[in-house]
């Protein structure tokens, strides 16, 4: 798990990496892109369970 170092020192990398201006945009694509992964597994343990309903 990572701690609350690594997670100021990361913070840091990225700052340096990506510009203060760029972080907004990167954090709401990767806040977009976390949606869709919930919505995808979300959609999943649906057709499992339909599956799995249909089988017994």
């Amino acid at each position: 798990m990572i701690g609350t170092q690594e997670m100021v020192i990361l913070f840091f990398v990225i700052l340096l990496l990506f510009g203060a201006s760029k972080l907004p945009e990167l954090a709401r694509s990767m806040g977009k892109a976390t949606g869709e992964f919930k919505k995808a597994r979300i959609e999943s343990e649906k057709e499992i369970k339909k599956i799995d309903l249909i089988i017994k």
